[in-house]
């Protein structure tokens, strides 16, 4: 078993206090994917933060004290600017090259007007000028991992899904197996059913530092949340993050669900060793040091591995300004996206 205690908690500030679209609209925080790179958390909302010296990608550096927001840089690059609605952060399986993909959620048939929202980028770590588009379309001058989508349709066999999850993990071929989470699959975008998939394939990291898959992407991994008891929401898998010091991976559940007329967000987080995961067997829900199941009181989308025993939770709670136990105040600023930073040990 593996037991999660809080070790800290609080708010980073995104953007300036009161920031507005161009459309005059206060623009919200909502993180939905991080990684860490030893140094700095790298994070993303999946709605775009506006201005030029701006993007939905940017870095804070992570001190003893928590994220340090006053240093906090955006990721300007034009590729980095372009893709739309980030869902998910990784890092390749040796740690070298940063992997950030949108949710795949829609596409415009008639037109390329929607191929902004399909994409996945790799970076060398550190060195985000270098940025790629992975599997683009091979047509010149046509945007996003057109390709890609082609593979994931194929794989996940629904017209509609949407992808919140990214892992690298070792693999049997090449430089390892990356692995999407779909968090949701059906007919429509408001006709479906909330899931937790893992689909992939492996690859391998070309000369020019692109990625390649080496395989057709199909099923690796699935399981219903709602089949566990203590389980108490229908969820939807909203990140997938790979432990390199213990060999597991973590699966983040959220939910966002109506009950008794009020509005509940959360999640969920499991746990499973990669030789399970490769064997289909159910993973182990993460508790709280007192053996109950650890249920987030925020609608948790971005987790990454700090170090041995520690990882971090990033919240995208939409509209949601309630801050719950994360600070004294009872509301986030828009601007303010809330974290926590988890302690993991075995029980």
């Amino acid at each position: 078993m593996v037991s999660a205690k809080i070790l800290q908690q609080g708010t980073i500030h995104c953007f300036p206090a009161g920031l507005r679209d161009g459309k005059g609209r206060l623009v919200n925080a909502e993180v939905s994917a991080v990684a860490y790179d030893g140094e700095r958390l790298l994070m993303a909302s999946d709605k775009p933060i506006p201005g030029e010296s701006r993007s939905a990608v940017f870095a804070v550096p992570l001190t003893p004290e928590g994220p340090d927001d006053s240093r906090l840089t955006y990721f300007i690059q034009p590729l980095v600017k372009q893709a739309e609605k980030y869902e998910d952060f990784a890092l390749t399986a040796d740690g070298r090259h940063v992997l950030a993909t949108t949710g795949f959620d829609r596409i415009d048939d008639e037109s390329h007007a929607l191929n902004d929202y399909n994409h996945l980028l790799i970076w060398p770590l550190g060195e985000p000028d270098r940025v790629q588009v992975v599997d683009p379309d091979p047509r010149d001058g046509v945007s996003g991992s057109l390709e890609l989508r082609d593979k994931l349709n194929a794989a996940i066999g629904f017209p509609y899904y949407k992808i919140e999850g990214l892992a690298a993990i070792p693999g049997e071929r090449g430089d390892g197996l990356l692995l999407f989470g779909v968090r949701e699959q059906g007919q429509a975008h408001d006709d479906f059913a909330y899931v937790s998939r893992v689909v992939g394939a492996h690859y391998e990291i070309s000369e020019s530092g692109n990625l390649v898959f080496l395989d057709a992407l199909r099923e690796h991994y699935a399981f219903d949340p709602g089949e566990h008891p203590e389980v108490r929401y229908d969820c939807g898998l909203s990140s997938l993050e790979y432990d390199p010091y213990h060999a597991r991976l973590y699966l983040l559940n959220s939910f966002e669900v109506e009950e008794a007329g009020e509005e509940r967000i959360g999640g969920y987080l499991w746990v499973i060793g990669l030789e399970d995961f490769r064997t289909g067997q159910s993973p182990t829900l993460v508790t709280t040091p007192a053996g109950l199941p650890l249920e987030f009181e925020h609608k948790a989308e971005g987790l990454a591995v700090l170090d041995h025993d520690r990882l971090f939770v990033a919240y995208d709670n939409d509209r949601h300004l309630g801050l719950g136990s994360v600070d004294e105040r009872d509301e986030r600023h828009a601007c303010e996206a809330p974290y926590t930073v988890l302690g993991i040990s075995a029980t």
